[in-house]
């Protein structure tokens, strides 16, 4: 055990009680805090934005394909696909799989209220499995192999303000000359927290589009594209675009919702700034409580310094005490934070309002890389700041510290 060790050791021991321990404590408690703080933040974060992301993702895909069009109606431009537009999107590297929809603009009619929607329709293929977080009730249309169903998915609010429930049958206007309509059985009940989605659309049978339309079996409104990773997506809208026809318009979905996305580019700005902060509070607390107790130690400095101690050992001695506090400080800033995260995630202590937060409970996403990143820059941050108030050490006349009282 090296010398500068084993005073640092020693002087740590304090009695309970004395002044040395209260700022120790002081000490590690606001490291512990400092951390804790980060932790949680970090991981609401990504936990808010995975949440945000993974709702548009399931509902629109990463990637858009549709026809290029001068109108603004919800309605899509027809496209007549070929089975080598298809092979050749499969076989695009980082495509996971595809799904055709088309829109269709109606009105939901009740005894009492009138609603307009936008009818999605949807084939066989369609992903379920990822759409199923969004179901509260009832299950997703079932789709027929040969005609066209007339099963749908309402959202929760369009459920509620026409007093509909699974099960119920409700009558839909299609505008159009000459207009039809069809009558249509709820089967579930879904709500994502995304007023673009939950405000207006509905999931039926493409089949049904097509059939109201009068297309054929091929023809659709669009394709989605689902990614392996959605941070290739830059690189994938190239891909596809060269893929498709002039006539295609292939559209990126963070483009289409730009709004939610530049929204969540702005929390991640926020979040840097309350890093920088809370680092910034934490290593000005560190230096002034090395301060303090190299002013408390100043006798024990003067003493040494007279034995022929070397300014080095003694900056080595107090740099060593200010490490194991921040070592303490992180433990527990550890155990503190990602207690919080363990219980949040598994039982939704904290509830939020979806009509602004578009979900109903704050989300936890652990990232195990960003945990050891924070603690690595924690404690590089803290310990570099140590070096400030060691400097004070070379300052320190031994005579005049022995006298110190």
């Amino acid at each position: 055990m090296s010398l500068p060790y084993f005073i640092s050791r020693r002087i740590s021991k304090n009695k309970t009680g004395s002044f040395s321990t209260v700022i120790n404590k002081i000490a590690v408690v606001s490291i512990a805090v400092a951390l804790a703080a980060l932790i949680c933040t970090f991981m609401i974060l990504r936990g808010f934005e995975d949440t945000i992301k993974q709702k548009i993702y399931s509902f629109s895909g990463h990637l858009i394909i549709s026809k290029y069009t001068l109108s603004t109606s919800f309605e899509n431009s027809s496209i007549v696909v070929e089975d080598s537009l298809m092979d050749g999107l499969r076989a695009l590297p980082g495509v996971d799989y595809l799904q055709t929809y088309a829109y269709k603009a109606g009105l939901l009619k009740t005894n009492d209220e009138v609603q307009g929607v936008i009818l999605k329709g949807l084939d066989r293929s369609f992903d379920t499995s990822a759409f199923t977080m969004h179901m509260v009730d009832g299950h997703f249309p079932r789709f027929p192999e040969e005609g066209y169903g007339t099963e749908v998915a309402l959202s929760t609010k369009i459920a509620n303000y026409l007093s509909l429930k699974v099960g119920d049958e409700v009558l839909v206007f299609f505008i159009q000359n000459p207009p039809r309509y069809r009558n249509l059985k709820i089967t579930g009940i879904y709500e994502t927290g995304l007023e673009d989605f939950d405000e207006k659309v509905i999931l039926g049978d493409i089949n049904l589009v097509r059939r109201i339309n009068g297309w054929g079996e091929n023809t659709i409104g669009g394709i989605e594209i689902f990614l392996d990773d959605p941070e290739t997506m830059d690189d994938a809208e190239g891909m596809v675009f060269d893929e498709t026809s002039s006539d295609l318009y292939v559209d990126k979905v963070s483009d289409k919702y730009v709004q939610i996305f530049d929204w969540l580019r702005l929390l991640n700005r926020n979040v840097v700034i309350f890093f920088s902060l809370v680092l910034f509070v934490a290593a000005f607390n560190m230096v002034s409580i090395l301060l303090i107790l190299i002013m408390e130690r100043t006798h024990m400095i003067g003493v040494l310094k007279s034995l022929g101690a070397a300014n080095g050992l003694l900056r080595r001695i107090f740099f060593f005490n200010g490490l194991g506090l921040i070592v303490r400080g992180v433990f527990w800033g550890n155990l503190l934070g990602l207690s919080f995260c363990w219980i949040q995630d598994k039982y939704k202590v904290i509830p939020l309002d979806p009509a602004n937060y578009y979900m109903n409970h704050v989300p936890i996403q652990f990232d195990p890389m960003a945990v050891i990143l924070l603690n690595l820059f924690v404690v590089l941050m803290t310990a570099f700041a140590l070096f400030i108030p060691l400097s004070v050490i070379s300052r320190i006349n031994p005579i005049k510290s022995i006298r110190f009282d």
